[in-house]
């Protein structure tokens, strides 16, 4: 059987309990008896001790020099761009896309602080810790595994850090789908191979 359409007429005009809003006894849009203009223009309270003291700070800091750091932690651009140049080449690749870090892992330029086996960071040869300037002379290009790896030792062998090398086999179909995804092309070096049309 089906309820008549009275009943469900009857059913619609039943609501729920309404939620009811404590009402401020002088309405809604009574406001404290100070106006606005009157909070913000009293003066602040100050004594004469406290200008005193104030003063006494400020002749403190009349004669502090903030000089540039000379030495910075991380390298200039500048000098990252000059690393990257003395790196060693990848035969047949793009220069200014691959290069091999001195323990001669393939490192590709974009990826950079990351910790796969392509990424490489620009390592200070002796630590910064120890005293190394973020210059030309103390850059290298190093596979990010690696300088984690590293540190800041100074009398850890090459082998060491050879066996601390992320490994992968890189085909050269896999560094051209790196270059397109992250370059949208493929370039080879000037020493590719094949026929030069002149």
């Amino acid at each position: 059987m089906r309820p008549s359409k009275e009943g469900n007429r009857q059913n619609k005009n039943v609501s729920s309990p309404r939620r009811t809003r404590p009402v401020n006894p002088s309405g809604p849009d009574s406001r404290p008896s100070r106006s606005r203009h009157s909070r913000l223009s009293s003066p602040p309270s100050v004594s004469v001790l406290d200008r005193e003291i104030v003063t006494e700070d400020l002749a403190l800091f009349e004669n502090l020099e903030i000089s540039p750091k000379t030495n910075p932690r991380s390298f200039p651009y500048s000098v990252k761009q000059q690393c990257w140049e003395k790196a060693e080449k990848v035969k047949r690749r793009d220069p200014d896309r691959w290069r091999r870090d001195p323990l001669g892992n393939l490192v590709f330029r974009k990826l950079v602080g990351c910790p796969g086996c392509l990424c490489h960071d620009y390592d200070h040869i002796i630590p910064y810790s120890k005293g190394g300037e973020s210059t030309l002379e103390n850059c290298q290009v190093l596979q990010a595994t690696v300088n984690r790896s590293k540190g800041n030792q100074t009398d850890i062998s090459n082998v060491e850090l050879i066996q601390k090398s992320s490994y992968c086999r890189v085909s050269g179909r896999d560094m051209d789908l790196l270059e397109l995804s992250a370059y949208g092309n493929v370039r080879h070096g000037q020493d590719s191979g094949g026929c030069k049309i002149q």
